[in-house]
């Protein structure tokens, strides 16, 4: 069925007027009318009556009008996905104030010109972030499967960035006064991340985290937010918790609390993109050309085994990329 002349009856239609559609679509009023035609003549049924005022449709236009807009829109979808430079780049990050979003902002603000929508899905599995995706609803995602093998053919993942982790603790806290932690120092201390997700990549972070260094990660509870959070470690002196370097959090003056690095080895939590192997959103090359230009963790860093697992996939600059191993404790 020619899609033009879908087009056509779906505007003509909604406007009630050939001569106005024709104006929008860019054709001859007479072009518009043997479209409509045609149209008529293979589903072998009037679909307009003329009137003093344009035209109406007739019952079997109005059964058909529906249908006909939801294969134009589909039309529309299709085309949109196979020409993404025609639309905002639309990145998935874990949240407003992550290290990610972060991240993008620094680009953007270097890059102001760059048509960018960033959103946060809201989901643990990162399945429905994969199939997003592929339904071309979002361009890329900061997110990680640490089973490369489970990614789809069509999409690759390729490292982005590696953030190093600070333990935040309130003022009663028996290392607030830390200027520099060492993985050792945070053993037997209670580390509060609540809301940890099963299946999400970060319950595998924080699985491998604990076993490695012998640490107290207490997931118990529901997140009641950032805020609820932030208000414990202010009042709690035995409460503590992993956030990254470049995550933003804002709390009141009088909570005093203190961020301080984590060395010997840098605990890090590294960052991945997924994003389509063929033909991906033009924007996201300038992306990750500034991804490449982001400080890189120290010689002696900890980062989770799926870190250092080769990924599929290329940077979409032509060159093979993964994450970089980094040295074990």
């Amino acid at each position: 069925m020619d899609t033009n002349a879908l087009r056509s009856f779906v505007r003509a239609a909604e406007l009630g007027q050939f001569q106005h559609a024709a104006d929008e679509l860019g054709v001859t009023q007479q072009a518009m009318s043997k479209r409509i035609a045609s149209l008529e003549r293979e589903l072998e049924v009037r679909l307009f009556t003329r009137t003093a005022r344009g035209v109406e449709l007739t019952l079997d236009g109005q059964a058909f009008l529906p249908h006909a807009q939801s294969i134009v829109a589909g039309v529309e979808r299709a085309l949109t996905a196979v020409r993404p430079g025609s639309r905002a780049l639309r990145i998935d990050v874990l949240g407003l104030r992550s290290a990610q979003a972060v991240v993008l902002h620094d680009y953007w603000r270097s890059h102001p010109e760059t048509d960018l929508d960033v959103v946060t899905l809201r989901v643990n599995d990162p399945r429905v972030v994969v199939a997003a995706i592929e339904a071309g609803d979002i361009d890329a995602s900061f997110r990680t499967v640490t089973d490369p093998a489970a990614l789809p053919p069509g999409l690759q993942m390729i490292h982005a960035f590696d953030t190093p982790l600070e333990l935040l603790v309130g003022p009663r806290h028996p290392l607030a006064a830390a200027r520099r932690l060492t993985p050792p120092q945070l053993r037997k201390h209670r580390i509060w991340v609540p809301g940890i997700a099963p299946r999400s990549e970060w319950a595998d972070f924080y699985d491998q985290l604990a076993t490695a260094f012998d640490l107290r990660i207490d997931a118990a509870g529901p997140h009641f937010g950032d805020e609820v959070l932030l208000d414990t470690l202010a009042e709690s002196s035995d409460v503590a918790t992993l956030i990254g370097a470049r995550d933003r959090y804002m709390w009141p003056a009088n909570h005093d609390l203190r961020r301080i690095p984590v060395v010997d080895p840098t605990l890090a939590y590294p960052l991945s993109l997924i994003l389509p192997s063929a033909n991906p959103h033009p924007g996201l090359r300038g992306v990750i050309a500034h991804l490449g230009t982001l400080p890189r963790l120290p010689d002696t860093a900890w980062l989770p085994s799926w870190a250092t697992t080769p990924q599929r996939g290329d940077d979409s600059t032509g060159n093979t990329r993964g994450p970089r191993p980094r040295p074990r404790p």
